[in-house]
């Protein structure tokens, strides 16, 4: 039970009002009453101090953000001498991968954010916004409106909270390409516009001024990255070949300069620089050359953001830092909180990669970082389990150590969850010394096919048997926790971890069944289906509750036909068991299929596994 907590609006700024106004929305804390008293009192830039005296959480801050984050100390009774170092401190969450988070979800999410410090917000939009006579423009997407962004905007700023927009004005166009006839004109390749094209400057225009109206922000992101295939389209096509150096500075000066005419500030992601310098356009080169006249063309002010989720050696960060700061642009750092590719935040990945790139950080100067949220192929994590791992990077932020013990409490008292709990969870997808796995591969692996699994036995031939030791102590853990009120439903991950055990205990018997030519071992394993059914119609039902409490309905849909292809594959499993076992069928070809190789591949997402052919 969370003790309340009094303040008085004569001894607070109007700023400090409104965020405890907003927080009073779901948090006991009050303006008159019984409860420990709030007193605050104005500090230096990025101090966040709490102190506990009798009755009374003096809260000594430097920012509405570290009052916020005072507030969420006191709530979680604790004290604290903090400072956060970073000007910036935000997150990205990705609302482009079909999961497009409702607005009173993500006002949910910002009270959270302010009481654990944050004070900026992205919402990652390709196209899932709605553009002014652009009828296909986040068409079936869930797009958001100019009104809901405005107001979002409006409510964030109550918090202390700047939403800057992160939108895509180069690459990963590709649920706008898609339409084809509606937008020939500015397709370069299947996801890059066209920098030859007037027309891609006008689509581009009517983004600027959407974001530029909706936000009082004048930062905005404007992607740009992963254009690999830049220029090698339409636009080689109509206008030969420009080096890709050349053709990247040219758009970026020409929408640089569109953003100045409306007053905003741009960032960008940084890869393209690093990858046009090497001849595998590889990221991480630290070998790769960028010219000194590609350098000087980079458009002064244009703030470099270097995203990196997956090195967890911080020599690595330091030294990647400093070829961005060499290029005498700003820098900021874009970490990861590990949702994408997973059913459940991954505590693991994130520690791992978060601790090493926020130190370099420091150590560098770096003053701005975020934590991005990805939703891969999908968007099929349970995506407010993220905010275990947006907890723990505050508290790396905020302090530069690793307290678990604050963790736990904050998570316990600002989020409403079982810290240790979501990160076992987490677990469902393996992480080894040489290999790791992830949890989709097995879930929604085709049972007949198994293409996951061949591709597992040969990364390691043991590899079902580590996952079910794995698997079962995340079950064991999250038995009792199942009903409980946290911010996310820790049933879920208990059902998808049960029901892959069963998947593969039933898969490791089926090929030894079939291969002995055991009929009536056959018929035996056609009559344990139903129940994998069952469980998969069940976990089919969570999905359903999971999603529609966070998005809007667009893109459930494929999570839904995910589910409902898995259920139809087990079906027909069961039928040429039968067929099998009644000696109709002389065999089952797709388990006739081996593959020879010590060489393991698989192609990536959902697809990868459902089937064996790149046609879906």
């Amino acid at each position: 039970m969370l003790k309340t907590l009094v303040w008085n609006r004569n001894d607070v700024e109007p700023a400090v009002a409104a965020m405890l106004t907003a927080l009073a929305e779901d948090f006991p804390i009050v303006e008159s009453g019984e409860g420990v008293k709030l007193k605050f009192v104005k500090s230096a830039p990025g101090v966040s101090k709490v102190t506990l005296e009798d009755n009374t959480a003096v809260i000594e801050y430097g920012s509405i953000a570290a009052a916020g984050r005072g507030v969420g100390t006191a709530l979680s009774g604790l004290e604290a001498n903090e400072n956060t170092y970073f000007d910036t401190f935000g997150i990205m969450l990705d609302v482009s991968r079909n999961g497009v988070m409702k607005l009173d979800h993500f006002k949910m999410w910002l009270r959270r954010l302010a009481l654990l410090g944050y004070n900026m917000a992205m919402l990652y939009t390709e196209d899932t916004y709605k553009l002014p006579d652009e009828p296909y423009f986040g068409y079936m997407r869930g797009a958001y409106t100019f009104e809901e962004m405005k107001e979002l905007d409006d409510y964030a700023a109550s918090l202390g909270i700047e939403m800057i927009a992160c939108i895509q004005t180069l690459g990963h166009m590709e649920q706008v390409i898609k339409w084809g006839a509606a937008y020939n004109q500015v397709t370069d390749t299947t996801r890059v516009l066209n920098v030859g094209e007037e027309a891609t400057y006008k689509l581009i225009e009517k983004m600027l001024d959407f974001w530029g109206k909706a936000f009082r922000s004048r930062r905005i992101h404007i992607g740009m990255d992963e254009t690999h295939d830049l220029g090698r389209g339409n636009f080689l096509d109509r206008y030969g070949y420009v080096n890709g150096f050349e053709l990247f500075n040219r758009h970026l000066d020409r929408v640089n300069k569109m953003c100045a005419e409306r007053g905003l500030h741009p960032m960008i992601w940084s890869d393209m620089y690093f990858r046009l310098g090497n001849p595998t356009q590889n990221y991480y080169d630290l070998n790769t050359n960028i010219p000194p006249e590609v350098r000087a063309k980079i458009p002064e002010g244009v703030e470099l953001v270097y995203w990196d989720y997956y090195h967890s050696d911080y020599q690595f960060y330091y030294d990647f830092i400093k070829l961005h700061q060499e290029l005498n642009r700003p820098v900021a750092l874009g970490s990861g909180v590990w949702t994408w590719s997973k059913f459940w935040y991954d505590h693991v990945k994130t520690k791992a990669t978060v601790v090493p790139g926020v130190k370099a950080c420091r150590d560098t100067g770096v003053k701005n970082v975020f934590f991005t949220m990805w939703g891969d192929d999908g968007a099929f994590c349970c995506w407010d389990s993220a905010l275990a791992g947006l907890t723990f990077a505050a508290e790396i932020c905020y302090t530069g150590t690793e307290n678990e013990d604050a963790c736990r409490r904050r998570f316990a008292a600002i989020c409403g969850g079982d810290f240790d709990a979501y990160a076992t969870a987490g677990k469902l997808d393996v992480h080894r010394e040489k290999w790791a796995l992830s949890c989709y591969h097995l879930f929604w692996d085709d049972p007949i096919l198994g293409c996951a699994w061949n591709y597992y036995k040969i990364v390691d031939p043991d590899f079902d048997q580590i996952v079910l030791n794995v698997y079962k102590e995340i079950c064991e853990c999250l038995a009792d926790k199942r009903s409980e009120d946290g911010c996310a439903d820790l049933n879920h991950p208990y059902l998808i971890a049960d029901v892959v055990m069963k998947k593969l205990r039933f898969r490791k018997r089926l090929l030894a069944v079939y291969e002995a030519g055991d009929r009536s071992g056959a018929a035996e394993l056609a009559a344990e289906i139903p129940d994998i059914i069952a469980a998969y119609t069940e976990i089919a039902d969570s999905f359903r509750t999971v999603w529609h409490t966070v998005f809007k309905p667009f893109g459930y849909e494929v999570i839904q036909i995910r589910n409902g292809g898995q259920i139809a594959r087990w079906k027909e499993l069961h039928r040429k068991l039968l067929e099998y076992s009644a000696g109709t069928a002389q065999n089952i070809p797709e388990l006739d299929e081996k593959l020879d190789s010590d060489i393991p591949a698989l192609p990536i997402w959902y697809k990868g596994v459902a089937t064996s052919t790149s046609i879906l």
